[in-house]
């Protein structure tokens, strides 16, 4: 993480606070491959109200590096929707991202576990 990202989810924490907005910070959630639990996991900055996750950067430009983490954090959690934020730039940057391809049956599985 770059340094002033952390600030930044500091206060987007603050707000999420302030607005009523439910959600959960940097929780580990697992990755399967062929059906097997892979000891390693993604950790997305939040997830709200249990189904969004949103990444937050604070860079001079967004590149396909960051848009392809958001896409294998939907992908890798079964989530269906990210938002982007980027607060390194003259003016907030902001995308949504959604994952629509078939749901892998064991990420839903694990997600209803929780």
């Amino acid at each position: 993480m770059r340094v002033y990202e952390v600030f930044f989810q500091d206060a987007l924490e603050v707000e999420f606070k302030l607005r009523g907005i439910t959600y959960v910070r940097e929780k580990a959630y697992h990755v399967f491959y062929k059906q097997h639990r892979l000891p390693s996991f993604l950790r997305p900055d939040f997830v709200c109200y249990g189904e969004v996750i949103v990444e937050i950067k604070a860079l001079k430009e967004i590149t396909g590096w960051e848009e392809a983490q958001i896409l294998g954090y939907l992908k890798g959690t079964g989530f269906q929707t990210g938002l982007l934020l980027n607060f390194g730039t003259q003016s907030l940057y902001h995308r949504r991202y959604t994952f629509s391809s078939k749901w892998l049956p064991e990420v839903v599985a694990e997600h209803e576990a929780h």
